[in-house]
């Protein structure tokens, strides 16, 4: 997380952040529990085999979800509101490998304080498994919201 949180104003186009997940076997279980989705090829190593994978592979929202966890703890960070994210899964994220969610601003709407990222997960290797873009609602707790301009 950033030591001091940052406001609307000190983000920049450009800026960027990253988080990084070991993807491995507990992670994949843990995330099935808590979510339900029990699908073998997650979780049973016989039913991977068979399967268009030939592997166990992780969960794609788990992918998905470090986004999030990028957007909400690192950029722009605490006070940042999902409004829209696009995804678009390049790559199967096998069990073992290790990935990092990025974001970089592309754009802020400093009327409504709404900033657009291009989100991206790549994995140890540098492949790309998702891409996407993000749009949020940037207003950290006990910040006033700016004023719109004059005309």
């Amino acid at each position: 997380m950033n030591p001091t949180p940052l406001t609307y104003g000190e983000i920049n186009i450009g800026d960027a952040a990253a988080l990084s997940l070991a993807a491995t076997a507990e992670t994949v279980a843990l995330y099935a529990r808590l979510t339900g989705d029990l699908n073998p090829v997650h979780l049973d190593e016989d039913y991977a085999a068979r399967s268009f994978f030939k592997k166990r592979v992780a969960h794609g929202l788990l992918a998905a979800g470090l986004i999030s966890a990028v957007l909400g703890t690192r950029l722009p960070g605490p006070g940042a509101v999902y409004l829209r994210q696009e995804l678009d899964f390049k790559a199967p994220v096998f069990l073992g490998e290790t990935i990092t969610a990025r974001a970089q601003v592309l754009e802020k709407f400093d009327r409504h304080e709404k900033i657009r990222l291009r989100t991206w997960v790549d994995n140890q290797d540098g492949r790309l498994v998702l891409d996407g873009s993000a749009l949020v609602l940037f207003r950290p707790s006990g910040l006033k919201a700016a004023s719109p301009p004059r005309a």
